[in-house]
């Protein structure tokens, strides 16, 4: 089957939208279904309300990228266009992987047994799927607690979600477990949302080893002390970031909507 292409998809919302053509095009058989079961309502309240969704539809079509199109309903048949932002995390990662695979020759009696999530998770965190990634990530260390690149991928995965205290908790985790590039934690663009949070002065200077959120006696800073250490690249993300996810809080955006605007972020 050849890639789906985006205009066409535009193209027949606005004019098969009404009942649901652009839908079966994209493969989308419950949405094909949706837009019929719309078509039928419409007709029997008199009400163009399908046309005007599949009208809706189009125009968000039109507005999407080529590769954040290609994420969603090309998956697996093109090579996927990766962005400046997202080719630097793969590069990290990959940097990350193979440091810890040295340690591991190094020290073969830290060695761990084989474990299958630990593929599957990374391949899942780098086509965005948070959820399964963790949940993947979660299962090898069930595995292998001490994997220190498990807890380190970890925590990059909770940063992306926003969950600062399992970021936090598993960054420690890896630093306490051997290891040594605190460079990585500095720099690591999926750890911009861990670097502004008020208690990243305090874990910093423990050396990345203390969790602040295991000492109940810990006082975060003031936000603003912490951001000063944040990159402009930092900065700027995590603003576009926070904005997106108070338009989620607030119903402008689904979460569909969500995610496909968090991806076009993090791809600039």
């Amino acid at each position: 089957m050849s890639p789906r292409n985006r205009t066409t998809a535009a193209m027949l919302a606005f004019f098969t939208g009404f009942v649901g053509g652009h839908k079966l095009y994209l493969g989308r058989t419950g949405g094909f279904i949706g837009f019929m079961m719309l078509f039928i309502l419409s007709t029997s309240i008199g009400m163009p309300i399908s046309a005007i969704a599949g009208v809706i539809q189009g125009i968000k079509l039109l507005q999407m990228s080529d590769q954040e199109f290609d994420r969603m309903y090309n998956r697996g048949q093109v090579i996927m266009r990766k962005g400046p932002l997202e080719m630097r995390r793969d590069e990290q990662m990959r940097r990350y992987e193979q440091d810890n695979g040295n340690q591991q020759k190094r020290n073969p009696i830290r060695q761990n047994k084989a474990n299958p999530f630990i593929a599957s998770g990374i391949k899942k965190y780098k086509d965005f799927d948070l959820e399964d990634a963790i949940a993947d990530f979660k299962k090898g260390l069930e595995i292998s607690p001490g994997d220190v690149a498990l807890h380190f991928n970890l925590a990059c995965a909770y940063s992306l979600t926003e969950k600062k205290a399992l970021a936090y908790h598993h960054l420690s985790k890896a630093v306490s477990l051997g290891m040594g590039d605190s460079e990585r934690i500095l720099r690591h663009d999926d750890l911009a949302f861990v670097r502004i949070q008020p208690e990243w002065e305090k874990f910093r200077d423990g050396g990345f080893r203390v969790n602040p959120f295991d000492v109940q006696s810990a006082e975060p800073r003031p936000k603003s002390q912490a951001a000063n250490t944040v990159t402009e690249t930092d900065d700027s993300l995590l603003a576009q970031l926070a904005k997106l996810s108070e338009l989620r809080k607030s119903g402008i955006l689904t979460e569909e909507e969500f995610a496909a605007e968090r991806k076009k972020v993090l791809n600039q």
